[in-house]
């Protein structure tokens, strides 16, 4: 039978053997295993025992006395309203300064692109380096922010040392990193909401707070409800640019959770002390993901995903 030069098609959506599967999934599958859930249950077995981190395996099973430790430790406890206080913060202030700039930056004016890259700059700067320049920049007497006073006549004030406002000082330095990325996020937010519905608002006689009220807030509910989920968690994990910057210091009132676990663990050597408060650490991040996606953000993934026939899931 003549086939006139026509061949055969494939079968389309033709699955991948398991052996195929398995030689892609395998290499993430070791590194996630080796470098992830091992630690994690490593610490999670060592939070039971007093241990040095040295001779071996630990021996000496202490039950839930580090926890119990930890509960009564004043730092801990202090760390824990520190991660509040500065979630509350971001949450009231950086969060909404960032909102506002992305809309100023959505406008069409000249120089708008110079703008955006000039406030999304300290971002791409590691925590590192910018602990290090705000370090120059509050140095006692000869830092540029004591010159600034000096101009006015105003003594020195001690930044960093300063256990009143050393917090304060760090969330502004973490306002001046992060608000740029946060802005990036909500102009792509205001970027995909399509102009026609603006325009149909405005022929009905729609205001200006309407529009804003009505079209851009709830349609920018997910990415709004993303950068939040995004500022606690970064929060909780804070580390390397407190550390960099003032070691926890004056007297723990800039001390971290995260800072608190690397001086048990690796400054006074309590391995098992420091086991217990990274678990600590990460059951606070887990129960609040789980609850933050359950009620929050689970509003945005109803309808999201499809069944096998293309129905609502």
């Amino acid at each position: 039978r003549a086939d006139h030069g026509v061949r055969p098609r494939g079968r389309r959506g033709r699955r991948p053997g398991a052996g195929t599967m398995a030689a892609f999934i395998s290499p993430a599958l070791i590194l996630f295993v080796l470098f992830v859930l091992v630690p994690v249950l490593f610490a999670a077995y060592t939070a039971f025992f007093r241990w040095n981190g040295l001779g071996g395996f630990p021996t000496d099973f202490v039950g839930l006395e580090n926890f119990q430790t930890m509960l009564q430790d004043k730092v801990f406890l202090a760390d824990l309203w520190r991660i509040l206080l500065i979630t509350i913060l971001s949450i009231a202030v950086q969060l909404p300064m960032a909102f506002g700039l992305a809309m100023l930056l959505h406008q069409n004016f000249p120089g708008r692109t110079a703008f955006r890259l000039l406030f999304f700059v300290p971002y791409i700067l590691t925590e590192a380096v910018t602990a290090v320049l705000f370090r120059l920049i509050f140095s006692p007497r000869r830092g540029f922010a004591d010159a600034v006073l000096a101009g006015f006549g105003i003594d020195g004030i001690g930044w960093l040392s300063d256990k009143n406002i050393v917090i304060f000082v760090i969330f502004g330095i973490l306002t001046w990193k992060f608000f740029g990325f946060h802005m990036i996020l909500y102009l792509a937010g205001r970027q995909s909401i399509p102009e026609e519905l603006y325009e149909a608002a405005k022929v009905d006689g729609a205001t200006g707070k309407q529009l804003f009220r009505h079209i851009t807030l709830p349609l920018m509910g997910p990415t709004l409800r993303i950068t939040v989920f995004l500022s606690v968690i970064g929060t909780v994990q804070l580390f390397d640019l407190v550390y960099v910057l003032t070691k926890g210091g004056p007297f723990h009132a800039s001390e971290t959770l995260a800072i608190t676990m690397y001086e048990q663990g690796f400054v006074r050597n309590q391995i098992g002390y420091a086991s217990a408060l990274s678990i600590a650490m990460f059951l606070l991040s887990l129960v609040f993901a789980l609850i933050y996606q359950r009620y929050v953000l689970g509003r945005d993934l109803q309808g999201a995903l499809t069944s096998s026939d293309g129905g609502r899931s």
